[in-house]
Order: C-alpha cells, then sequence, then structure tokens
C-alpha cells in the first residue's frame, strides 16, 4: 500500500513554542535577573504597579478589652468587679421566700403541722432564695434559687 504521490509527505512536528503560541519576542511577565543577580529569584525586586497608589502608613488604633468570665452565684457572697459601677466588691445578700420555702411549707402542711409549725420554713435562710447586690450603688448583680 502506497501512498498518493500528489501529497508530499509530512515534515517533523512543530516544536513547543510553536504549539503554545508563545512570542519570543514579547517581554518576559516576571522580571530578568540582571547581571550579578541569580536565576532563581533571589534578590530580586518585584515589579511596581503603576496603577495603584504606595499604600499609607495609618496609625492603628489599638483598643483592650478585657472579659470578664460568668459569675456563677450561690448562697455565698463572691468578690467581683461589679459591672454597674466597676469597682472590687464581695456582694451583698438578701434572702427572699421561694418555691422551696413554700413547698416546705405546704409539705410541713401535709403532715399536719397546721398550728403555726408550717411557717418555720419562712425563717430558715438555707430554705429561700438569695439575691446578690452591690454594697457601694446597690445594683442587682444576680440571684441564686433553690428550686
Amino acid at each position: 500500500m502506497s501512498a498518493p504521490s500528489g501529497n508530499p509527505p509530512p515534515s517533523a512536528p512543530p516544536s513547543y513554542e510553536e504549539t503554545v503560541g508563545i512570542n519570543m519576542n514579547y517581554p518576559h511577565p516576571y522580571p530578568v535577573p540582571g547581571p550579578g543577580q541569580k536565576p532563581d529569584g533571589k534578590g530580586m525586586n518585584p515589579p511596581l504597579h503603576m496603577g495603584q497608589p504606595p499604600p499609607a502608613n495609618n496609625p492603628v488604633t489599638v483598643q483592650t478589652v478585657y472579659v470578664q468570665q460568668p459569675v456563677v452565684f450561690y448562697d455565698r457572697p463572691v468578690q467581683m468587679c461589679c459591672p454597674s459601677c466597676n469597682q472590687m466588691i464581695v456582694t451583698r445578700l438578701s434572702y427572699d421566700s421561694g418555691a422551696l420555702t413554700w413547698l416546705s411549707c405546704g409539705g410541713l402542711c401535709l403532715l399536719g403541722c397546721i398550728a403555726g409549725c408550717c411557717l418555720i420554713p419562712f425563717c430558715i435562710d438555707a430554705l429561700k432564695d438569695v439575691d446578690h447586690t452591690c454594697p457601694k450603688c446597690n445594683a442587682l448583680l444576680g440571684s441564686y434559687k433553690r428550686l
């Protein structure tokens, strides 16, 4: 099987530059190392961009914020910084009748203590809810509920 004699046989394939279309006369996209510089790019200055203004040296304002951990209130005084007056304080406690006080009173009534003995839970601070207030500005800081 012989090839038709009308078409000449193809020559060598095109080179890489011809295939990709790189123009060898076009300037390089990256800076070309000058005399005395290594071609690995170290010591070369980046190209200047003409359309962008130089970066401004604006002073940076730094603000320090102290975040206080959440305070868990119990039936004891707590030393803390008051968020209202920003003073270091030990909280003042006040006791109020809460759910545990009323349930204790109802339980004593069911046991037959109806002649006034059922009111004993209202005299015991260990059965009452606790409110924590600031001794300087009297702000309510938190509460501890028994139930």
